[in-house]
């Protein structure tokens, strides 16, 4: 097969704090063919994200391509005028990010900006790019496929954002299209109906795609060739079922051996009898939209009643677009239009962050699932992590200072990253400064959407073994939203499963093998296997539960 794609000695430098140079991308080269789908593996920091990106000639603040050629049919990227790089991207390349929430402008519907590559490009008449889009839409098995497009990025769910995003990279017939770790927050259950229709459309169109991913399991279900990544070189290339079969580096089997199965129930840790509900939420009922009869025109959680008690935690899991992150936002009070009662530590929370104390503030935090659009790309991180130390204990000078390199260190980073801004750091990196910041307050109970979902296996098992170190120690409770199943079990002595806006099933991690809703049992049976045929056999359970459903 010919290829597409050429990239021939790549390096990529980044400028140190001290103003020195350093090589993060070391001689790479690899080849795509039409059609193809490869797919960069490695754990958060490897490179994955800053190769792909030189495919669209781009290098993040901070870095510079210093050397190779990446070619797309010829065209050398690396060499081409900025203003002829720009003239490709959307027609001949395209680019589907790891947060579909920040690619998109709040303020402009869905078909607009889905629509705009048309525009910019001179590709079609309006009308027709429309029908287009729509047609991808249908594609990509989003609902309502005729009326979607007229919404704004808020109005949909993260998982139906995502495939909004894949068909705004596809419009315009690109030949290349980078997906950057396009599934990586959504849940189980949408993880496989994106897959499915990412795999469906580039096959069609046969588009030589870049997936990168940390995650094996996800990978396997896609990709045709895989390349290790580690520290900016490659430790490793083959097809799929060479390297989950029969894998050659010691790297590559690490990264296998982070997907074995694993017993996670939590061991007990004391009666729950006498412990009082730190959190108690009564018939809470959330959405959006102008109100109705006292009601929010679109309800995205329905009589949701759930506690959480002193020094415990409690898992929600569910498909997107079921609710979990609505219900975070009710009780961290940033979406006070709903009905029924918050009630932390005794007493009842005011609805809105305007009429609750600054210490009820400081005692309940959220940690975003999306770190692009949570951390101010303008700021420092040494200035959002010390924001809170200041608001919530008025910390300044070496104090606000010092405790900064604690809570670095806390969550793994390096203290040299305090004068980075976001866009410097990995996603995996983003993440963790994000939950940095939830626990600069101090508080009592943390919210986390997602929390793992952009850090790979390894790093997210380093970030649960922190959780439960900071929580033997600071008496911390957790409302821990996830679509990863095993991290939720690690962690969780009480799961709800929501779908469609309530609770269908309660469980414990004793509990957690036998489900009895049907429901449940599909969102266990879409965990990701490393088997490349697993997605394909898959589907008519899936469509029976939700039928039934």
């Amino acid at each position: 097969m010919t290829s597409l794609v050429q990239i021939r000695d790549l390096k990529v430098e980044a400028t140190t704090d001290a103003g020195r140079r350093v090589e993060v991308i070391k001689g790479v080269s690899l080849d795509i063919a039409e059609g193809e789908v490869l797919a960069l593996i490695g754990e958060s920091g490897s490179g994955k994200t800053t190769i792909a990106m030189t495919i669209i000639g781009y290098a993040r603040p901070g870095l510079r391509i210093s050397g190779g050629e990446v070619r797309i049919d010829g065209t050398d990227m690396v060499t081409l005028p900025e203003n002829k790089r720009a003239a490709l991207r959307g027609a001949k390349v395209a680019y589907v990010p790891q947060s579909a929430a920040a690619a998109f402008n709040p303020a402009i519907t869905i078909m607009d900006q889905v629509i705009e590559v048309t525009r910019i490009h001179k590709l079609m008449s309006p009308a027709s790019a429309r029908a287009k889009a729509i047609g991808l839409f249908k594609a990509l098995s989003l609902p309502q496929p005729d009326s979607i497009g007229d919404r704004y990025p808020h109005e949909v769910s993260g998982g139906q954002l995502q495939r909004l995003a894949a068909a705004m990279a596809l419009i315009g017939d690109p030949k290349v299209v980078i997906f950057d770790e396009p599934t990586t927050a959504l849940d189980v259950t949408t993880q496989v109906e994106v897959l499915r229709a990412f795999k469906a459309v580039t096959a069609e169109r046969c588009v030589a795609c870049v997936y990168v991913s940390h995650d094996l399991a996800v990978v396997a279900q896609i990709a045709d060739r895989i390349v290790v990544l580690k520290g900016g070189e490659i430790q490793e290339s083959g097809t799929t079922r060479e390297i989950l079969e029969r894998p050659q580096h010691p790297y590559t089997r690490e990264l296998l051996a982070a997907f074995e199965p694993k017993t996670h129930a939590r061991a007990p840790d004391g009666d729950d009898v006498g412990r009082h509900p730190l959190l108690l939420v009564e018939q809470l009922t959330a959405g959006y939209g102008p109100k109705q009869s006292g009601r929010p025109l679109v309800k995205a959680i329905e009589a949701i009643n759930l506690s959480v008690k002193s020094g415990r935690n409690l898992g929600i899991i569910g498909e997107s677009g079921c609710g979990k992150s609505t219900l975070a936002r009710a009780i961290a009070g940033i979406l006070p239009g709903y009905d029924g009662n918050i009630t932390f530590n005794g007493r009842e929370l005011g609805r809105n962050v305007r009429d609750r104390t600054r210490d009820q503030l400081r005692q309940i935090q959220i940690v975003f699932q999306h770190a692009d659009t949570a951390l101010n790309p303008a700021k420092s991180i040494e200035d959002i992590l010390g924001r809170p130390l200041t608001f919530y204990h008025d910390m300044k000078g070496k104090a606000r200072d010092a405790r900064i390199d604690q809570l670095l260190d806390l969550v793994h980073l390096p203290k040299a990253v305090r004068r980075r801004l976001p866009g410097e750091l990995s996603g995996g990196q983003k993440q963790r400064v994000n939950f940095a910041r939830a626990l600069a307050a101090e508080p009592m109970l943390i919210l986390c959407d997602e929390i793992t979902s952009a850090l790979d296996a390894v790093v997210a098992a380093a970030v649960i073994d922190l959780l439960k170190e900071l929580q033997r120690e600071l008496g911390l409770s957790y409302l821990f939203i996830s679509h990863d199943l095993s991290v939720v079990e690690a962690i969780c002595d009480e799961i709800i499963v929501m779908y469609r806006g309530q609770k269908v099933e309660e469980l414990t991690p004793a509990s957690v093998n036998a489900p009895q809703h049907p429901y449940t049992q599909l969102l266990f049976s879409s965990v990701p296997k490393l088997d490349p045929t697993w997605l394909d056999t898959l589907r008519q359970g899936a469509e029976q539960v939700r039928t039934y459903c």
